[in-house]
């Protein structure tokens, strides 16, 4: 879990740097001396981390924590493409919650 919220805060924390925007709200969050911009990103950035967390998916075929990641397995990919191609896919779990969170993810957002 740390290993994720760190990839998303440095993802986030790259993201929102971009931006020439000043806000000068007169407000230190931290010590009453800080960088109020600094400080906005840093509420802003935490605000959504749970939420970045909900894009990873379960990858069954990796191991140790590369089995989370962006993206869609290799294994459901495949799934997928059959069921395209008119391949009849029967699984434990109806085809449209295929894509919805996995319980892996929802717990990884938890935690």
């Amino acid at each position: 879990v740390c290993k994720y919220v760190a990839v998303e805060l440095k993802s986030a924390f790259e993201e929102t740097g971009k931006t020439k925007e000043v806000i000068d709200t007169k407000y230190g969050f931290l010590d009453g001396k800080g960088s109020a911009v600094q400080d906005i990103r840093l509420i802003e950035v935490t605000e959504n981390i749970c939420k970045r967390l909900l894009d990873y998916n379960l990858h069954k075929e990796r191991s140790g924590s590369n089995r989370f990641a962006k993206g869609m397995s290799e294994t459901f990919e495949t799934l997928h493409n059959l069921v395209h191609k008119g391949v009849k896919v029967v699984m434990d779990i109806p085809y449209e919650l295929w894509n919805e969170t996995s319980a892996e993810v929802a717990d990884l957002k938890k935690q």
